[in-house]
Formats: structure tokens, sequence, C-alpha cells
């Protein structure tokens, strides 16, 4: 499956996703958001069967581990040349800045500063694994990079590609009606989200806090600030602990 280019504008984004299971695509991001940027062009999808590039008559991508144990290992020569299917319409001075993921346990977990690299990129190669995971040596020839999740383990790498593929779109210009929208979300500025609130200004006995209906922006703002930073600090004191690092560099006190 391959969405297509739209003509007489500027390259688009584009995922390309290596897989076993084609059908998983686009899947969710085929609605709400994601899929409304979909098919107005304004990123592209890739999907790649890897098994299109098994030699055999029986379409075999995987083989047993050397060494011996359980499961079965992707074999690099498969998994290698769906890569180069994935890569081979993009522009040789392009290639090099293409990043190529590989979903793993091991990997290196998704993080909004991952999620604002990749959305600079011109485009992404997913590659999801099965089975027991992939010959290590494709993942060194090709230079993959690992990625995780989170500290947990999956049958594939379908469900993490759906996700990264999702919070990279809603990144790309064009894509929320308000392009400054994501500015707020958790993780954008090293903290959680603040709290949130909508009409009825009182429900179930609870109201909402006096400062947001008061008009005034400057205490709105600081008090979200001051809420995001209580949130974060209760709640991930790593991310708490980076923040505090990263404020007292800049020469900006924060509260222990």
């Amino acid at each position: 499956m391959t969405t297509p280019e739209p003509t007489g504008t500027a390259p688009i984004w584009r995922a390309k996703v290596l897989t076993l299971f084609t059908a998983m695509f686009p899947g969710p991001l085929g609605q709400s958001l994601a899929g409304k940027a979909l098919e107005k062009g304004l990123w592209g999808l890739d999907v790649i069967d890897i098994r299109s590039h098994a030699t055999d008559k029986h379409r075999t991508v995987d083989d047993t581990p050397f060494g011996g144990g359980p499961g079965m290992v992707m074999r690099p020569d498969v998994v290698a040349a769906a890569i180069a299917e994935a890569t081979a319409d993009l522009p040789p001075d392009l290639r090099a800045d293409v990043p190529k993921i590989y979903f793993s346990p091991r990997g290196k977990k998704i993080d909004q500063v991952m999620v604002r690299r990749l959305a600079k990129a011109p485009a992404v190669v997913l590659i999801c694994g099965r089975y027991e995971g992939l010959d290590e040596r494709v993942i060194e020839a090709e230079q993959l990079e690992e990625v995780s999740l989170g500290d947990f383990v999956l049958s594939g790498g379908e469900l993490p590609a759906l996700t990264l593929i999702d919070s990279v779109v809603r990144l790309l210009p064009g894509v929320m009606g308000n392009a400054g929208a994501h500015e707020d979300d958790s993780f954008e500025h090293g903290l959680l989200e603040h709290p949130l609130y909508t009409q009825p200004r009182s429900w179930n006995g609870h109201d909402v806090p006096e400062v947001l209906t008061s008009g005034d922006h400057g205490k709105i703002a600081a008090w979200r600030k001051a809420q995001a930073e209580a949130v974060t600090k209760e709640r991930r004191p790593d991310l708490w602990q980076a923040y505090r690092e990263a404020m007292n560099k800049d020469g900006k006190k924060t509260e222990n």
C-alpha cells in the first residue's frame, strides 16, 4: 500500500513501514486527525510486505537461531531487501537523513524529543519485527536505531509503529487546526500537562479554580505552570529532576 505524493507541492513526510501484517495499516491511523491529514495528502504512508522479499517457494522470512534457543529469528537478507525497497525512491542526497527504526524491547524509549526529531526528517523507515527479533547483522549493517514503547514485550512492532506515526503526524504543518495546540502538551517543555477544565463551572460539588475564570492571562499562565510543575514533581520524579537541571543550566531557579 502506498499513498501517492501530491503533484505540484513540496515533498511530504512519509512513513515507510516494513511488516509481515500489512492489513494492520493504516488501521487506527485512518481515523480522526491522522486519517484526515492522510486524505489531504499532508503525510504519506508506504506499507511494504517483508514476506514479498523472501526468495524460496515457501516465502520463508525466519529461521532457527544459531547457538540454539527458543523461537525463530528474522533473516537478515530478507529484511535488508525490504529496507532497500523502502529507500529506493528516496533522492540519494536524502537517504542519509532518513532514520531507520527497529522496534525492540532493548531500544531507547520513545519520547517527545525523539518525536520532534523524526518530524523534521523527510521520511522514516519503520521495521516491525516479529518472532524473537532480527538477525544482529542487519541491525548493524543498516545502522538501525532500536527504540521501544516501554518496558514490556509485545508480539511485534506494528503497534509501536502506529503509535510513533501518530505522535509525529500531529506535529506536521497543517495537521492540527491550531498550529500551536501542541505547545502545552505533556513533555513539550519537560513537564507534564497542567489540569484541564471546561463547562459546567460547577459539577458534582466541584468548582473550576477561580483563577481560570478571572480573565487575567498572566495569572492563568503562572497557575498553569505551577500546576504542571507540581504534577510532574509528584508523578514523574525523573522528568522533574531533568527539568530542574535544565532550568538551573539556563540560569532559572526552580523549587526543590
